[in-house]
């Protein structure tokens, strides 16, 4: 798939991926269902779902580290500023000839354009927070929170 392909099968998910609302028991209920798909394929990733700042789940499975928590709070950072998924951004930096690292004149410390982060964007208002995994190759990392968001999204609506 080359790069403009890959954009714009990003930019549909995001249409296509969109809440009527989003509460706290929402938050639970697609974190748990993130954790049991991770732990049902034996992945070795940390999962979290924040809403406008706030933390509303997080887990680290067996094999995770403290340093996917520092990938996922990169990844959020990224979510939040451009209120897209966070490869989709690096992709259009690619697609565009550039490199996030550098031509963002962001500081990489603190924001990572890899896949895994994914906006909760809200019907009518648009990105309130982000659902992230990380611990996988950054297309994994991407597919599965995609994959399971779409699953959540078919069951309740």
């Amino acid at each position: 798939m080359s790069g403009r392909e890959l954009l714009d099968e990003l930019e549909a998910q995001e249409s296509r991926l969109v809440f009527a609302s989003f509460s706290d028991a929402d938050a639970w209920a697609l974190g748990t269902a993130l954790r049991d798909a991770a732990l049902a394929a034996d992945l070795p990733v940390a999962i979290s779902i924040r809403r406008n700042g706030q933390r509303l789940f997080h887990t680290a499975l067996p094999g995770a580290s403290a340093d996917n928590d520092g990938w996922l709070d990169r990844k959020c950072a990224v979510v939040d500023r451009y209120g897209q998924s966070s490869l989709r951004v690096g992709e259009q930096f690619r697609v565009d000839g550039k490199a996030f690292d550098s031509d963002s004149r962001l500081d990489t410390t603190l924001f990572a354009a890899h896949g895994g982060a994914f906006p909760i964007l809200l019907r009518g208002t648009g990105c309130i927070g982000t659902i992230a995994v990380s611990g996988l190759p950054q297309l994994d990392d991407h597919r599965l929170v995609v994959e399971t968001l779409q699953q959540f999204l078919d069951l309740h609506g």
